[in-house]
């Protein structure tokens, strides 16, 4: 039913997620019968649907889209060693990515390893907000454990390793026959700075580095953006030089999921803490709308036009950066083909909008 209901709006492409438990309950070993049973019918069902014509609209059959991580972790591999605090991580999700390549690589064209990267390093490790919830005090409380200050760029640069060990496996070992493309996924807001002062807008540049060039920098150039080199210190772990070869380079598309517009603002006496998350070193306060400035006119015409708004200043940024200057980019860095605007939207309540 929920494939026919994709069939009669249209659908041309189905982004889901999958559960890395319900294929390999234990995190490794043996493989679900019945897991592989299930994402075999959905992806048939997906596939089967023959071509049709409508209103001189050619609607081709429903292309699957497969993130593979997405918050939920085996806890066998979370009991063993914390999950994505260990290095064994990149192991055992290079394995589990395998198990996809071959099972389903030959109607799956289009891989993300990770959903929102950098949001599970964050909501995991630092604030707590999403499982497993480590966190740590001064900076949040009812934490399940952990340290906020160094636990989510461990994770980060797990993540980036495990990411990158996928990626290097599916185009030795399956690439070449089944033609697919392999990338990854991060969050960003559409950052503008809270007024037009220099340090603000240099503010914007520093929040972007640490939200998305966390991620996106080390996958094309083999290392952190400086600024957090700068501001993290030693609780940023370093590349060694395999690593940074693993790394560079290893991703065919960006996918970049964005909901909200929020205002930087400078704040350097973050940095001057001893002890520090990640928010502090970023030296950047985040400013978001409240209700009272929705319900005025011009804010709301602000919110109604975000996304635009997000991708004007997205470009703009990247064309200012070094990251896309592909005529000036030497051979040796390999550019994403393609960046995919794939989540958005935004709730709210009727007043907002009314």
């Amino acid at each position: 039913e929920d494939v026919q209901l994709m069939v009669d709006i249209g659908l041309e492409a189905y982004r889901f997620s999958v559960s890395w438990s319900r294929l390999i309950p234990n995190g490794r070993g043996p493989v679900n019968p019945k897991g592989l049973q299930y994402y075999n019918n959905l992806i048939d069902e997906l596939i089967s649907r023959q071509p049709w014509l409508e209103t001189n609209i050619l609607h081709t059959r429903i292309q699957p889209h497969v993130t593979l991580y997405h918050c939920d972790l085996p806890q066998a591999l979370e009991d063993e060693y914390v999950g994505w605090l260990s290095r064994k991580i990149v192991k055992d999700f290079t394995a589990f990515a395998d198990v996809w390549f071959k099972e389903f690589g030959d109607r799956v064209l289009h891989w993300t390893t990770m959903n929102e990267a950098n949001t599970l390093a964050l909501g995991g490790y630092d604030n707590g907000l999403i499982p497993p919830n480590r966190c740590s005090a001064p900076f949040r409380s009812n934490c399940t454990g952990g340290n906020s200050p160094t636990e989510v760029y461990i994770v980060g640069h797990n993540m980036l390793l495990a990411h990158s060990s996928a990626v290097r496996l599916y185009k030795r070992k399956y690439k070449s026959v089944q033609q697919g493309s392999v990338g990854i996924s991060v969050y960003g807001s559409g950052y503008l700075p809270y007024t037009n002062s220099e340090a603000d807008v240099i503010a914007v540049q520093r929040i972007f580095d640490f939200y998305i060039g966390w991620f996106i920098e080390p996958l094309i150039f083999g290392d952190y953006p400086q600024i957090m080199k700068k501001n993290v210190g030693s609780r940023l772990p370093r590349f060694s030089k395999s690593e940074s070869e693993l790394v560079k380079g290893s991703l065919d598309f960006i996918r970049l999921n964005h909901y909200s517009q929020v205002y930087a603002k400078d704040n350097p006496t973050s940095l001057e803490e001893d002890l520090r998350d990640f928010t502090m070193d970023t030296g950047v306060e985040i400013l978001r709308m409240n209700l009272q400035c929705l319900q005025s006119q011009c804010c709301l015409c602000q919110v109604e036009s975000h996304h635009y708004l997000f991708l004007v200043f997205f470009w703009k940024v990247l064309l200012s950066r070094r990251w896309f200057k592909l005529l000036e980019a030497p051979r040796s860095i390999r550019v994403p083909s393609s960046f995919h605007l794939v989540e958005g939207g935004n709730s709210s309540s009727d007043i907002a909008f009314s």
